[in-house]
């Protein structure tokens, strides 16, 4: 959660001081995360089973470096994520104004909790950050076709898609996720992606206490194969309790007001 803004005006001198080195490296330690790390295994896995709460490291580890058609090239170079342009030069609709991370960026970034709910025809994700939640349909049903498209049964696109899994084998997860809106970027580095594009999880448990996500992009209209976003590991939350993480408009809006814009490139509130 956000620090109040009064807190930020106070230290307004020391914030402008750090360096973009100092941005990158805040608020990257999940304290929660990292206590769990040297936990044991806690014996085998149940079978087929993700449900329960789970402790992730902030940001997973990045991919490959994907390779962009002209396209991919053109619509990237229009993107100024934070890290390079800092705050008052950023475009990212996340940072600037709180707007959904979108999906897959918030299966990469902002995972310092995940919950899983197993119901009769499909698994719910709770992201943690945000409160944001997705259905993955497990009831045999294919995913839309024609998202975006003109027809008056065509669906339109969501900031966290439509999703359909299944499993293989009694530990590994399968989601596959399209109809995507492309407003949204699929990181803080400001990759593009079409509403074409189609993302597939992996979520293996080998044991109780372990699970690993990696987060693979397919999407031939902006780049020219398949790449791995992004790999991260999750620890079984004991206590089960997730605390509220938002990022809050009004909040952020003010601190532009009067730090961000005046500084600059002053450094973000923390999450």
């Amino acid at each position: 959660m956000r620090h109040r803004l009064i807190r930020a005006t106070i230290a307004l001198v020391a914030l402008l001081a750090f360096s973009s080195l100092a941005r990158a490296q805040q608020g990257l330690n999940n304290n929660m995360y990292n206590k769990l790390k040297e936990s044991g295994p806690g014996g085998p896995a149940p079978k087929r089973d993700l449900t329960g709460s789970w402790a992730g490291p902030v940001a997973a580890q990045k991919g490959d470096d994907p390779s962009l058609t002209p396209e991919g090239q053109k619509l990237f170079s229009m993107n100024k994520p934070e890290a390079k342009f800092h705050v008052a030069g950023s475009n990212d609709a996340f940072v600037r104004t709180c707007d959904p991370l979108g999906f897959p960026r918030n299966i990469i970034f902002e995972i310092r909790g995940l919950s899983f709910a197993t119901m009769p025809d499909r698994v719910i994700i709770l992201n943690q950050y945000q409160r944001a939640w997705r259905e993955i349909w497990t009831d045999g049903r294919e995913l839309p076709k024609n998202v975006g498209g003109t027809g008056k049964d065509a669906p339109d696109p969501r900031y966290y898609g439509y999703s359909v899994g299944h499993w293989e084998g009694d530990n590994t997860f399968v989601v596959d996720t399209t109809g995507l809106d492309d407003k949204t970027w699929l990181s803080g580095a400001g990759y593009p992606h079409s509403i074409e594009a189609h993302v597939q999880e992996r979520y293996t448990r080998p044991d109780h206490n372990d699970l690993q996500v990696s987060v693979t992009v397919d999407d031939p209209k902006l780049y020219t194969k398949p790449f791995v976003l992004g790999t991260a590991s999750f620890r079984w939350l004991p206590s089960q309790d997730l605390e509220e993480q938002l990022c809050i408009p009004s909040e952020m809006l003010q601190y532009l007001q009067l730090i961000g814009e005046p500084g600059g490139g002053g450094l973000a509130p923390s999450k």
